[in-house]
């Protein structure tokens, strides 16, 4: 599934991962493009698969025109050995049935990889809260068992909300109740993929809507950094608010290229 750019293949053990779900908004792929963007991440390898809808492109990250033309592919790898980071960047959409088959053999992938831990970014459909959920904060997180060993100390300093358990079947007042992310993509299939092979796996997403959302990628960036430190405040103002995360230049097109003018 994983082929390399180069021999020999990288060595993750240890590594951990990032990567998104497409879900809605495509908040996780924004949030993964900001962090590769802004660590300079390079491209190790790509995932050669039969699971998503072909894509191919210009260099997202481009910052020469040198590097404008080299191309980009549907799922590809970047790494940061410095911090023992790993990202896995998704561009396209499952092809039918082809999500579980997908989340079956990255995980496995994972496994040899010998990869530490894997963090997923992304996103639910902010209409589907309840009332607890809509007067507290727009974030959630989840960890499987294995997970939880590690850094569940952690997490409660942080002071975040676990995803809440609802009804399996919303409407039916007998029904079980278990973990439902509405509009999260591969997420819920991937969490418990990840319970049964016992992989160190945390969920970290946001309730959103649709429409422009760089902002709510921003949010989930540092919502991710304020638990992995991926990205330091400037030693100049220590007290800055915001951290410097740098938005990549294909951004620049994310709405198209504007409208013609011959229209007018």
């Amino acid at each position: 599934m994983f082929v390399p750019c180069a021999e020999p293949a990288p060595d993750l053990a240890g590594f951990t991962l990032l990567m998104p779900s497409v879900s809605v908004g495509n908040v996780g792929q924004l949030s993964i493009d900001l962090i590769i963007s802004t660590l300079n991440m390079f491209k190790v390898g790509y995932f050669y698969t039969d699971c998503l809808v072909p894509v191919v492109g210009n260099n997202p990250y481009a910052t020469t025109e040198e590097n404008s033309t080299e191309l980009s592919t549907n799922a590809e790898v970047y790494v940061l050995p410095s911090k023992k980071l790993v990202a896995l960047q998704l561009r396209s959409i499952f092809i039918k049935y082809k999500s579980k088959p997908f989340c079956e053999k990255l995980l496995s992938w994972v496994r040899s990889s010998n990869c530490a831990r894997v963090v997923v970014l992304s996103s639910s459909h902010s209409y589907h809260r309840n009332d607890a959920q809509l007067r507290s904060t727009p974030f959630r997180y989840l960890l499987t068992p294995a997970m939880q060993k590690s850094v569940q100390n952690k997490i409660k300093k942080l002071n975040w909300e676990e995803m809440e358990k609802s009804q399996c079947v919303p409407g039916i007042e007998d029904s079980e109740f278990c973990v439902r992310i509405p509009g999260g993509g591969i997420t819920k299939t991937l969490y418990d993929e990840s319970c049964s092979r016992e992989i160190p796996m945390a969920i970290l997403l946001k309730f959103v809507s649709e429409g422009d959302n760089i902002p709510d990628a921003l949010d989930l960036v540092q919502y991710l950094n304020e638990w992995l430190q991926i990205v330091k405040p400037c030693i100049d103002d220590p007290t800055a608010s915001v951290l410097p995360w740098k938005i990549p230049s294909s951004w620049r097109l994310l709405f198209g290229s504007g409208l013609p003018p011959a229209l007018f």
